[in-house]
């Protein structure tokens, strides 16, 4: 599967589990590793990296600022082999 295929129904996925959720793509070149989306709802915030397969080519910087960003709230690298996992551990730091 495309990567761009992935998030797109990611994003569908994500607007279903967290009605009235922002969900913000994010700009790879205005910071180097950033991850590509961020969702917003209510008051939570967590960011992801998509990736078509588990290995992947990381970016420079993407280990880097999934780790920081998951100290201060949730962030993952998400793929279609842990999306059921990563989505289950965002319903938890959502407090469902």
């Amino acid at each position: 599967m495309r990567e761009s295929k992935f998030q797109a129904d990611l994003i569908k996925d994500l607007k279903s589990l967290f009605p009235g959720c922002i969900i913000m793509k994010n700009d790879c070149n205005y910071i180097q590793g950033c991850p590509d989306l961020t969702i917003l709802y209510k008051d939570k915030w967590a960011v992801l990296e998509c990736k078509n397969e588990e290995n992947a080519k990381r970016r420079p910087n993407q280990e880097y600022y999934i780790g920081i960003l998951n100290e201060m709230s949730f962030s993952r690298f998400i793929y279609p082999g842990n999306k059921e996992e990563v989505l289950y551990e965002l319903q938890q730091a959502f407090q469902f």
